[in-house]
């Protein structure tokens, strides 16, 4: 039906002699003109979307969950490799590489920094030129590259440290070449990292309100996901590479991410690609030229003289138009038209800029506060794989008289306890909570965030006080020079679980915030920019720790971690991060309330 009248429009345009007789009088050819509009929207997904063929995406045969089941499978086999190989790596450095405690802590918090600045490179280029899915393509590829060249490091002879009954003696040129490997994944992972939330939550048109209500469902599976397959590293990959050994244990994990490029490549007919916007870097540095150029002119008070197009389109591809705030109005002097501008200015966004462009910059300064907030969270976050496992190490890991289980396992329990309040929140306390607060989300983005500082204080309590508890056990009984001590190491479970309770608020949160908060043309931006939290928390972690042992090992001591860490007292290290916590939620309660949302201008 529809192909006919788009067949009786064509006619009567070209032979307008015969229209009154095929389609009888103008108002039966506007209302059939209509018809065939609104079946090509009905088609058709209403932001811009493509297909993999560069045409506009298909709403029945592209996006929705049937493309994302492949993007979760993608996440779920990348993020087992990069915890297979990451979860266990302090105890390879310790072990293999033969670095003290201290040391191997700070490379793996390092290294753990480092794969969350390098989404920034990723997120750029998929922003300005690549977009998502040829930027996760392209660095997927590295990512498999360096995973190969890490088992091939820790298997090879002539490759692998040679180790005997004195310990493992590692060359330089042998640590150098893993240490070549572990950049290679940091440098891979950067494009996959910021792009693959943003590119799952792509497959949904916000124009479409049941597509809009499943994308807030996608952030928790997708956090779901990343956790499934981190389960799977936590254990069985851990017990591998303690038990059975570590080319195994990193040769899985590299099968995994081959895996992962796979699924990603088995699902590109079904998906839905933004097209990208130039680079926003650019964009930027137009508003502040464009500012300071205007510096002397004054802000007109009536906000709808200030320069917009006239059409409904935005000047920056694959982004809608944002309406005026207040904050910043130092930048709206970028989008006033002065005299010269009427004949000169406009399409020289050096000198003049669109409401929609200054929004932009200003989206993004907005953001930055409550991104400073997260730096203390991730640092708290980053103990799990250093001081959690160290601590684990002096515990007894006994399952039955035959059994151990790694140290680095027990993050299965954070793993377990992320799933559990994913399908808790999604399923109990969404509804619940949208009862008392009227949000269709529960609670808002904000909440939800400051919720989980709270449970992450809480976590270096329980930290600290079982610290306090196993040196005090070590004491009773001068258990000082004993390897581990007889207390179980189930002990830890508590605290695990409390950080993954705290991550399925802030980080899911987190996720959700800074795509729904970053403008349209650049979501892997800030989604990167929410990632450095994780890059930045691991760094202040390393600088904490450096400042802490040069401070208490002055003068002789031990210090508060020696490399034995039953003459150590590892338990103030918990408290002063239970006291940075503290303050950095009170922070954050102030930055939250200054806050303001983004606004999408509505289509008239």
């Amino acid at each position: 039906m529809q192909s006919l009248s788009l067949f009786k429009i064509s006619f009567s345009f070209f032979f307008p002699l015969f229209s009154s007789n095929l389609g009888g009088n103008q108002e039966i050819q506007s209302e059939e003109l209509k018809i065939a509009v609104m079946g090509d929207q009905y088609m058709h997904t209403n932001d811009g979307t493509l297909d993999i063929h560069k045409r506009p995406a298909n709403k029945e045969k592209t996006g929705n969950w049937k493309a994302c089941r492949f993007i979760l499978l993608t996440e779920c086999c990348e993020r087992l490799a990069y915890y297979g190989m990451g979860t266990n790596l302090v105890n390879y450095l310790t072990l293999r590489l033969n670095q003290g405690n201290a040391t191997a802590s700070n490379n793996v918090t390092n290294w753990s920094g480092t794969c969350y600045i390098t989404p920034l490179i990723g997120a750029f280029l998929a922003d300005a030129y690549l977009g998502r899915y040829w930027t996760i393509a392209t660095f997927s590829t590295i990512y498999v590259f360096g995973m190969t060249l890490l088992t091939i490091s820790a298997s090879v002879h002539g490759l692998k440290p040679e180790c005997d009954q004195n310990g493992c003696h590692p060359t330089s040129s042998q640590t150098a070449i893993f240490f070549v490997a572990l950049y290679l994944i940091a440098l891979g992972t950067g494009g996959i990292k910021p792009c693959v939330s943003s590119f799952g939550a792509d497959q949904f048109d916000e124009s479409d309100e049941e597509e809009k209500k499943r994308k807030s469902s996608f952030f928790n599976w997708f956090y779901l996901s990343i956790n499934v397959g981190a389960l799977i590293a936590s254990s069985f990959l851990v017990w591998i590479q303690m038990n059975v050994g570590w080319s195994w244990g990193f040769g899985i994990p590299a099968v995994s991410m081959a895996i992962a490029v796979a699924f990603f490549f088995f699902g590109s007919h079904l998906y839905r690609l933004q097209v990208p916007g130039g680079s926003p870097i650019t964009r930027i540095a137009q508003v502040l030229v464009a500012s300071f150029r205007n510096i002397g002119v004054k802000v007109p008070s009536d906000k709808s003289l200030l320069y917009e197009r006239a059409d409904m389109e935005s000047d920056i591809q694959g982004s809608r138009k944002l309406e005026h705030t207040e904050t910043f109005r130092f930048l709206d002097k970028a989008a006033v038209e002065t005299e010269t501008d009427d004949s000169k200015g406009k399409g020289q966004p050096w000198k003049l800029c669109t409401v929609t462009q200054v929004e932009e910059f200003k989206s993004v300064i907005r953001l930055l506060p409550i991104w400073a907030s997260g730096i203390v969270f991730s640092t708290v976050y980053s103990q799990m794989s250093t001081m959690f496992v160290l601590q684990g190490n002096t515990m007894d890991q006994h399952i039955g008289p035959n059994f151990e289980i790694p140290s680095a396992s027990l993050s299965l329990f954070d793993t377990l306890s992320v799933i559990f309040w994913t399908l808790v929140y999604d399923r109990v306390i969404i509804p619940k909570a949208r009862k008392f607060t009227g949000n269709e989300r529960g609670f808002t983005q904000l909440q939800r965030m400051g919720i989980g500082l709270v449970i992450s204080i809480f976590a270096m309590i329980v930290a600290g006080v079982l610290e306090v508890v196993r040196l005090d056990y070590v004491r009773r009984n001068n258990y000082y020079d004993l390897k581990t001590i007889p207390m179980s190491i189930f002990w830890q479970v508590p605290q695990y679980f409390l950080v993954g309770c705290a991550e399925v608020f802030t980080f899911i949160g987190q996720l959700e915030f800074f795509y729904d908060q970053a403008p349209d043309a650049m979501r892997s931006l800030c989604s990167a920019l929410s990632l450095t939290t994780n890059a930045l928390g691991n760094y202040l972690s390393t600088f904490l720790v450096t400042i802490v042992t040069n401070v208490t090992t002055s003068h002789g001591r031990l210090g508060w971690i020696p490399d034995n860490l039953n003459r150590g007292h590892l338990d103030y290290f918990y408290w002063l991060l239970a006291i940075l916590s503290s303050i950095n939620f009170f922070v954050y309660l102030l930055i939250a309330n200054w806050y303001t949302y983004k606004k999408v201008a509505s289509k008239v």
